[in-house]
């Protein structure tokens, strides 16, 4: 599934066709009582920051979303059967969040606490919002209606929609990220598919039970409050960020931002990097240090020496949290951080990085059990937030496992990031059957533009050099011998840096 935003998914005009939770259901939710299970400390702190940012007077929209096609004219009455039986099988989706009264010394209310609709209590509704014959008008329509239906302060916070012809239909599926990952985006197209075409047999899909996001977070916040600010997690972070002056890492390379400026809007980056051939054989390289996303960090750690003379790539590597199988089929936030530091000055290769990363991984991928929002929380004034993002990232995922990934293309099938504003770098390296595809968001700055065109050039020609050289390289034991390699295997050792 191709990462892009709702400008660039190829989106063609025809009937627009919308579904929210129906207004009864919305107003019913007054009287639901409180649900004993807390959010997760990510959703709390994904909350708390969008109501900062907003009462600083910026609207920062920061959904996530899926766009997909069914072939053919749809049944909409069985379309909506299919998003109603998605919905249920998710308990996130009819989960939400409000804050406790307001007092003297808080008057917004400062606890947020959760409530949890009956599964028959959600009823959809349907709007037929009329023909777009404009193809720039629609996606703007979209982007429009899902900054305001999933937004991170209202709730529902999710919107469903179809664009209809005679010979397919779009769907477009937009989310507030308290309730969805990256992995849960990846699984929509084939459950839809596959609800929607039981329906329309008169059948019901036999499936087990879907494990409740809303149980996960129950759980790992239970684990999370058993630590305080003695333990040894918190120490590891607090040394992190220490060295990172202070604050979490942004990306090692200039971009161009002014300190005292207000946040900058940001702009997409989105491109392939290599096909199947050169990313299976890179993957193959990699494979005795732990595979593609050692390489990738491998690979950044040197291509940001080289730009900036930093000697220590800083960041924080994402990590999902499923670690039970229970969790793989059920959608949320199941994603937590690692704090990464990579002394890239001390080797002059692309194998010595890879051992460097996988030694640095091993050791720290631990700490990502544990909510970054919680270690945060007990460092108090060793940290303080700046940013809707708390850090960059470089994350890779390879999404062959999927169920249903190898139809998305013929499904036209992407995976839908809001483009906003924000002065930290989100960069997403995506394993495709058809390759590796890159796309972040960065800030809009000249200077910016130029850093990460370069980083991602110098990504592709590294990616690639090592691809094909792979069994020369690794016969001689290093892949700086190759007469063929690019100048990343041979950078000087200088230094490097991160937000």
């Amino acid at each position: 599934m191709r990462l892009t935003d709702i400008h660039r998914c190829e989106i063609r005009p025809g009937r627009l066709v919308t579904w929210t939770l129906h207004p009864t259901t919305v107003e019913g939710v007054a009287e639901l009582p409180d649900d004993a299970r807390p959010p997760a400390y990510v959703q709390e702190a994904h909350v708390r920051t969008a109501r900062s940012v907003r009462e600083d007077g910026l609207f920062v929209p920061t959904w996530l979303g899926t766009a997909f096609d069914i072939p053919g004219r749809v049944d909409l009455d069985v379309l909506q059967g299919a998003l109603r039986a998605w919905t249920l099988r998710h308990e996130t989706l009819r989960s939400g969040f409000r804050w406790t009264d307001p007092g003297p010394r808080s008057p917004l209310g400062d606890e947020l606490r959760r409530f949890t609709l009956a599964p028959d209590a959600v009823v959809l509704h349907r709007e037929d919002v009329g023909d777009f014959q404009d193809g720039a008008a629609l996606p703007r329509y979209l982007q429009d209606r899902f900054d305001i239906a999933a937004d991170a302060l209202t709730w529902p916070n999710f919107i469903y929609s179809a664009v209809v012809r005679d010979d397919s239909t779009s769907i477009y599926m937009a989310f507030d990220h308290t309730n969805v990952d990256s992995y849960s985006i990846f699984r929509i197209p084939h459950e839809i598919h596959q609800l929607y075409t039981a329906g329309l047999d008169g059948r019901t899909v036999d499936s087990a039970p879907v494990a409740s996001y809303v149980d996960f977070c129950a759980t790992e916040r239970t684990h999370a409050d058993g630590i305080d600010e003695t333990h040894a997690i918190v120490a590891d972070w607090r040394k992190f960020i220490a060295r990172c002056d202070g604050k979490l890492p942004n990306f090692p390379v200039d971009l161009g931002l002014d300190p005292e400026g207000p946040l900058p809007t940001q702009k997409l980056m989105r491109e392939w990097l290599t096909d199947d051939a050169d990313a299976a054989a890179f993957e193959a390289y990699c494979r005795p240090y732990g595979g593609s996303m050692i390489g990738v960090l491998a690979a950044t750690a040197l291509i940001v020496r080289e730009i900036s003379g930093q000697q220590v790539y800083r960041t924080v590597v994402p990590f999902h949290t499923r670690a039970r199988s229970e969790w793989s089929d059920s959608v949320g936030w199941y994603v937590g951080g690692a704090p990464l530091e990579i002394p890239v000055g001390q080797v002059s290769d692309f194998d010595g990085a890879l051992d460097l990363v996988r030694t640095a991984l091993r050791a720290k991928r631990p700490l990502s059990r544990m909510p970054i929002a919680r270690v945060l929380k007990l460092l108090g004034s060793d940290f303080r937030p700046t940013s809707p993002d708390l850090y960059s990232i470089v994350s890779f995922v390879d999404t062959r496992g999927v169920e249903g990934s190898e139809h998305w293309q013929d499904l036209n099938a992407y995976g839908l990031i809001r483009v906003s504003y924000g002065d930290q770098v989100c960069a997403w390296i995506t394993r495709l059957h058809e390759g590796l595809q890159f796309a972040a968001r960065y800030p809009d700055t000249d200077v910016a533009q130029k850093n990460m065109r370069l980083y991602v050039s110098r990504l592709r020609d590294l990616i690639k050099s090592v691809a094909r050289d792979a069994p020369t390289a690794r016969g001689a034991g290093n892949c700086a011998t190759s007469p063929h390699r690019p100048a990343a295997d041979k950078l000087p050792i200088s230094t490097l840096t991160r937000p």
